[in-house]
Formats: C-alpha cells, sequence, structure tokens
C-alpha cells in the first residue's frame, strides 16, 4: 500500500472510531428520546434551535439520525463479522485443501458471487423475516470475501518461498498457522472495512425497500425512505440521514485502503 493510501487508511479508522464514540454516547448526546413526538413544530428547517430541523413528526432529526445511525453501525458490525468468518475465514481455509476439492468449492461459491449481493440478501430476507436483515446481508456479503480470500490466499501459495517451504518438508498444518497468522497480520483490517462498507449499503437499502429494520429502531436508510413525501419540500429530512450514511460508507472504504480499481 502507498504512503498515501495508508494516510487514507488511518483517517478512515480514525472517522469510525470517533463515530463508533458517536454511536456509544447516542443517549448522551441526543437532544430527545429515541422516536420523541412534538420535539418542535413539524418540518421546522435547519435552525439554532433544531440543527438538523424536525421532520412530520415533529422529532428532533439531530437525535433520530444519531440514534438511526447507531441502528445502522449495529446491524453492519454484525453482518460485516458474519461475512469474514462465512467469507473471509472459509475462502482462506478452502484454498488450503486438496486442489480438486479447493476448485470445486471456489467454482460453488463463485456462482453466487456473481449474483448481486443485494438480490441475496433480499432472497434470504423473502425466506427468514426481516428481523433477520443483518446476518441476511453478511451472507450476501461472504460470497465475495470467500472468491477474493481464496484467490490471495491460492496466489500466495504459488509464489517461490511458499514452494520452497513445502519442499522442506514443512507439515500442511504448520503452512496452515502460519499463513493464516500473516494473512490475520496483512489482510484483516482491510477486508472487515470493506466488509462494513459493503454490508451498510445491502442493509440501508433493504430497509429503503422495507425490508430492514423497523419501528422504533429505525436505521438511516428506512429514514430516508421515511421522508420520500418531502424531498423537494423539506429536504433536511432525508439530506441529513443520507449524508451520515455516505459519511459511514466513505469511512469504512478510506480504512479498507481504496484497493487498485475501486472507488469508495
Amino acid at each position: 500500500m502507498s504512503a498515501w493510501r495508508k494516510v487514507l487508511a488511518w483517517l478512515g479508522w480514525a472517522g469510525l472510531g470517533l463515530v463508533a464514540i458517536a454511536v456509544m454516547l447516542a443517549d448522551f448526546l441526543a437532544r430527545t428520546p429515541l422516536g420523541a413526538r412534538h420535539a418542535g413544530p413539524a418540518l421546522t428547517p435547519p435552525s439554532e434551535q433544531f440543527p438538523f430541523g424536525t421532520d412530520l413528526l415533529g422529532r428532533d432529526l439531530f437525535s433520530e439520525t444519531l440514534y438511526g445511525l447507531s441502528t445502522t453501525v449495529a446491524q453492519a458490525g454484525e453482518a460485516a463479522v458474519l461475512a469474514l468468518l462465512a467469507g473471509g475465514l472459509l475462502g482462506f481455509v478452502a484454498a488450503h485443501l486438496p486442489r480438486p476439492a479447493g476448485a470445486a468449492l471456489r467454482w460453488a461459491v463463485g456462482a453466487f458471487a456473481s449474483i448481486p449481493a443485494l438480490l441475496l440478501a433480499l432472497l434470504l430476507i423473502a425466506l427468514t423475516s426481516r428481523i433477520y436483515a443483518g446476518p441476511a446481508a453478511g451472507l450476501a456479503a461472504a460470497p465475495l470475501a470467500f472468491v477474493r480470500a481464496f484467490d490471495r490466499t491460492r496466489a500466495a501459495g504459488s509464489l517461490g518461498h511458499a514452494e520452497y517451504a513445502r519442499a522442506t518438508g514443512i507439515s500442511a498444518s504448520a503452512l496452515l498457522n502460519r499463513d493464516l497468522a500473516y494473512e490475520f497480520r496483512d489482510t484483516l483490517l482491510p477486508t472487515a472495512a470493506r466488509a462494513l462498507a459493503a454490508v451498510a449499503i445491502i442493509l440501508s437499502t433493504v430497509s429503503f425497500l422495507g425490508f430492514g429494520a423497523g419501528p422504533p429502531h429505525r436505521d438511516l436508510g428506512l429514514m430516508i425512505a421515511a421522508a420520500k413525501t418531502s424531498y423537494l419540500s423539506a429536504w433536511w429530512t432525508a439530506a441529513f440521514p443520507a449524508l451520515a450514511l455516505m459519511l459511514l460508507i466513505l469511512l469504512a472504504r478510506l480504512a479498507a485502503g481504496l484497493d487498485e480499481g475501486e472507488r469508495p
């Protein structure tokens, strides 16, 4: 990773740290309780009293955006962990299987990876329930994480030093443990950040479409969807939740290091 990407990655992680602090202190930072109606006049534009304005029910949008961010971060964090375990870790292990078995597994998972993750998430939610939107997003992001980890591990295993290690008689289990240590050291944080960005997009989209979190635990996607009747007349009702979501995704993509060929 080049020097400027390392700087951007550190900025991304620092920003995510600030987001995490804001989420943990949401009850303290919020001006009103979750879902408190009639905190002010309905559809009040941003002002000194209400920095983000109010929505159709008179709720303080600063507080509601903070609570929505908390819900999005909590769900996305759980989904990202699932994507790492069901995708990245299994892809790494599969790459160390005998070549015929590994290739067959890579082909099968690659077929799912070719399907847009959003469609997979919607299918999983349809087969279960909207309360499982978080796990559905994690499983939907897992195939691409599997393919990335598998291909990266196989490429590393074909390098000269890996061939030499096998030729010296080092056991397969010892090589697996060594490679796993390098995998965690070199790729865990970027992969986690990339997964966080991916599942945040999936979760917000399924919520916007009505398949995600429901009241009173509204996430940012549901807040944006709820404001669709007033996008033009009361732009702030959707703008601030959308900006919060964009900031979360941007910070996660910066923390991932902005891989070659990818953009935030």
